[in-house]
């Protein structure tokens, strides 16, 4: 699938379309060859969230491997939306794969990090304690000032909701804290791939992939990552195609790590995904600003925003992509 070349063309929203029999296939074959033949397992594992692109990816593996060599994983914890477990349910019931459900709130209970979570977010809402519900939030890019801060916003027991400024400790300490959910996730995803001699999936999407929305040894962590290259659009025209559920299409995007229910756009992205899509394929292949604000409705001024937002996540999560870095090159097999 090539993607490049129209920067001298008039730009749409169609330019992110795909054939989506001719991908799927492409991505099926890639996966049969990477499970079997370069990492030789007997299949995959895929953490399933109930969201968009762990449905796509756990179809997409069932397609390649067929539903005897294909794992739904469910990974739960105390900020979970129950909504999240029972849409993965529904998915490995229609794809009549394997499941296992693991709640990992005693791992991150044992390791403290609830409790870490809630002292950071108290060193700005010193009242924050049981009952209460929290998620950080920046401002969207169409209402925004040239400089995005996160804010916290908590809900008390009684309904009563209020918005703060978090300082750089405390966004911090609440971000080091919640990031454990997802390297719990991955320790028991590879429990999973060891007990069974299978691959994990990864299941991010070009935009998460390229401005760093995943975790190190988190959900950034797999053996592959079959849909790292689509744009989320192109995502929701794959899940279309592979039957994902009715219901997971029209899901919005989640983080689901809050115990506010917050979406990807509120906590890290700043645009609706359809939007940023158009802006990060603009910025990938040099269209000008003018032309992808036609086709984004946005103005050039917000676009131009938005490129140097890009450029300045890539550059600050450049190293969530490295592996170790050694003092000197390691010569590992035999020549």
């Amino acid at each position: 699938m090539t993607l490049s070349g129209i920067a001298s063309a008039k730009v749409n929203t169609d330019l992110l379309k795909i054939d989506v029999a001719a991908e799927a296939g492409r991505i099926e074959s890639s996966i049969r060859d990477i499970v079997v033949n370069r990492l030789k397992r007997k299949g995959a594992v895929v953490g399933v969230s109930g969201g968009i692109d762990s449905s796509v990816v756990a179809s997409l593996c069932t397609r390649a491997l067929g539903k005897d060599r294909v794992i739904a994983l469910f990974t739960p914890e105390a900020d979970s939306s129950g909504d999240s477990l029972r849409l993965g349910r529904a998915l490995a019931a229609q794809l009549g794969i394997r499941s296992f459900l693991e709640d990992i709130s005693p791992i991150l209970a044992g390791i403290r990090c609830y409790e870490r979570r809630d002292e950071a977010i108290r060193s700005v809402v010193p009242e924050y304690g049981p009952g209460y519900k929290m998620k950080i939030v920046l401002p969207g890019l169409l209402d925004a000032t040239k400089y995005a801060i996160f804010s916290l916003v908590v809900q008390s027991p009684t309904g009563e909701t209020r918005k703060v400024r978090l300082t750089a400790d405390a966004y911090l300490g609440i971000l080091a804290a919640t990031n454990c959910k997802q390297r719990a996730r991955k320790v028991v995803e590879y429990f999973y791939a060891d007990r069974f001699q299978y691959a994990v999936a990864g299941t991010p999407n070009r935009l998460e992939y390229d401005q760093g929305f995943f975790v190190k040894g988190g959900d950034g962590l797999a053996d592959f990552k079959p849909i790292a290259h689509l744009y989320k659009s192109q995502v929701y025209q794959l899940a279309a195609h592979v039957g994902v559920p009715e219901e997971i299409q029209k899901r919005p995007p989640t983080t689901d790590t809050y115990s506010l229910e917050q979406s990807q756009e509120e906590f890290y992205f700043s645009l609706p995904l359809a939007k940023m899509d158009l802006c990060l394929y603009g910025k990938t292949e040099g269209i000008p600003a003018d032309q992808i604000a036609e086709a984004a409705d946005l103005t050039v001024e917000q676009v131009e925003r938005m490129y140097q937002q890009i450029e300045a996540k890539r550059n600050a999560t450049s190293y969530l992509h490295s592996s170790a870095i050694l003092v000197e090159p390691v010569a590992v097999g035999a020549d």
